[in-house]
């Protein structure tokens, strides 16, 4: 055990979910946010051990590959020029390549050698090619929003698209990685923007959210997208805005950066992490970046609002908690009246601006400090009771499902306060928490479920990979010194009758090794490592990837 996993050893369970970090001695990570070439044409991979026959696809990863344009710096981690990356598989062989996405804002960039688009946390100089007068008229205009879709791959009505939280996506050929068309989610529906992390139903009807602004405030919107396309040609074509909910301050709505989705429900968890719009609309006046504009308000609480995903309908009950931040839901699903709902949640939403680039490269004291402030994420659950009547009795635990450790109880007539269960045991603590989460989508997504997946962080990304067993909460760990795996990918092998019949793919990192980065192939059942294959490039950290199947 290194002396930072000692520290974790000490951490005490409490009421709330967080959990406070002295950890010494963390080693330098600064090369993950190191600027890379793409490599467009597939390169081999030397394989060591076994990578199964039967997987046959492409695994698509995305994330910012380019962090600095000319002489000027981006200063978030989420600003980074996307980069695309394909790993293709097939009869135990692997090649890889790697595009930058063919962005507006790269091409500009590119076109002026300098940070010509502002990003979530840059905020781009007046061009100094215009005079003064124009130079400063440009002070005044809102700021573009950016295409820079280095979040995820994610698909509609079977074609792949990278997205970021932006309006605009990119579609893209999952073959040659090529951006084939822009597309524009205002354009189809009254949106100014839209997640990375969709849902998508087994006929491939797809769900996201969107907010819009008008003159009564901001508001968040369900939206949904038919499964199949009429032409070859169309896109986003028949979504639809199935419902708009106001959010609780005007001004300042809430972000979110996924959703979750049961059988019969969309569930949006309203956060106390806020945009301050008016900050926004005079950013170009103020010089200050997107990132600046949010603020966590620990005063409020957390709301999770049901939306029928048939009707539109929107629960006149709401389910209320104490303030939480939460990145990426689990999985949700409906039983004997409840609506389970499992995430991965921390007590405050201010780590998204310690992912600052300069931070991620620091070293020594400096590193450790700034993991130390951050807020650790752990799995929890939340037990939703669904048929909420006016016979409900008040003040007392409406769940009562057995061995569930969560509440849920009427405190006024549309109102249901609820804390959570850990979906862990003690033995999580020591690795630091878990992000990333993944299932087995396919068959289990709005399903009761038994297993999933996700990162422990023991550093600023993740540093082990890590099964959680529901069954008892225990878990199983892949972890190798110097060795930074990212988001596992759960991929089922062909005649699967067991929820973990499969392996898991991730993408790790060698920071402190030059070209050693890897594909893992694990077994899901045993978490032991099949094979890997090695990438003679550098690779720096991304951020989400799909399977996409070879028939």
């Amino acid at each position: 055990m290194t002396h930072h996993q000692k520290n974790f050893s000490a951490l005490r369970k409490s009421k709330n979910i967080n959990y406070c970090t002295d950890l010494h001695g963390l080693p330098c990570i600064e090369k993950i946010v190191s600027s890379v070439e793409d490599c467009p044409e597939p390169i081999n991979t030397t394989i060591i051990g076994r990578i199964p026959e039967w997987i046959n696809g492409c695994f698509l990863r995305n994330g910012p590959g380019k962090f600095e344009i000319g002489n000027q710096k981006f200063n978030h981690w989420f600003d980074g020029m996307a980069l695309l990356h394909q790993f293709k598989i097939s009869n135990g062989q692997v090649t890889y390549r790697s595009r930058f996405l063919s962005s507006d804002s790269y091409q500009a960039n590119k076109e002026h050698s300098r940070i010509a688009v502002s990003e979530f946390g840059t905020v781009t100089m007046p061009d100094p090619c215009k005079n003064f007068f124009q130079r400063f008229l440009s002070r005044f205009e809102l700021p573009k929003s950016t295409d820079n879709a280095n979040v995820s791959f994610v698909t509609y009505k079977g074609d792949y698209y990278v997205s970021t939280e932006s309006s605009v996506m990119h579609k893209v050929d999952p073959e040659t990685l090529e951006t084939t068309k822009k597309v524009d989610w205002s354009k189809f529906i009254a949106v100014n923007a839209a997640t990375a992390h969709p849902h998508t139903e087994p006929d491939g009807t797809t769900y996201n959210m969107g907010n819009s602004y008008t003159s009564k405030g901001a508001y968040y919107n369900i939206i949904r997208v038919p499964p199949t396309k009429n032409t070859a040609e169309e896109t986003l074509d028949g979504a639809i805005v199935l419902c708009s909910i106001p959010s609780a301050d005007k001004a300042k709505p809430s972000y979110y950066h996924s959703f979750a989705m049961s059988e019969n429900y969309v569930v949006f968890i309203e956060q106390p992490f806020k945009i301050d719009l008016l900050k926004i609309v005079t950013s170009r006046l103020t010089g200050k970046s997107i990132s600046d504009c949010f603020s966590w308000d620990p005063k409020l609480n957390t709301t999770f609002h049901l939306i029928r995903k048939q009707t539109g309908e929107v629960s006149s009950v709401k389910y209320l908690a104490k303030p939480l931040s939460t990145l990426h839901q689990i999985n949700a699903y409906e039983e004997n009246g409840f609506l389970i709902i499992d995430i991965c949640a921390s007590d405050d939403g201010l780590a998204i601006n310690n992912y600052k680039v300069q931070n991620l490269r620091k070293s020594g004291e400096a590193l450790d400090e700034v993991y130390n402030n951050l807020c650790r994420v752990f799995p929890c659950r939340f037990v939703l009771p669904l048929n909420v009547n006016q016979l409900t009795p008040y003040h007392q635990n409406l769940n009562n499902w057995p061995n569930s450790t969560a509440t849920a109880i009427r405190t006024a007539t549309n109102r249901v306060f609820c804390t959570h269960e850990d979906l862990y045991g003690a033995d999580l603590l020591q690795y630091g928490g878990l992000e990333f989460p993944q299932i087995n989508y396919g068959q289990y997504n709005t399903r009761p479920y038994r297993y999933f997946y996700g990162c422990g962080f023991r550093h600023l990304v993740g540093d082990t990979l890590i099964k959680m067993d529901l069954h008892g909460k225990h878990m199983k760990v892949w972890e190798q010194p110097g060795l930074y795996p990212s988001e596992p990918v759960f991929v089922p092998s062909p005649n699967a009758t067991e929820e973990d019949d499969g392996v898991i793919l991730s993408v790790v990192i060698t920071p402190n090794k030059d070209k050693s980065t890897f594909l893992l192939v694990l077994d899901a059942k045993t978490f032991e490592e099949l094979g890997r294959a090695v990438v003679p490039v550098n690779i720096p950290y991304g951020f989400h990837g799909t399977f996409n199947a070879t028939a």
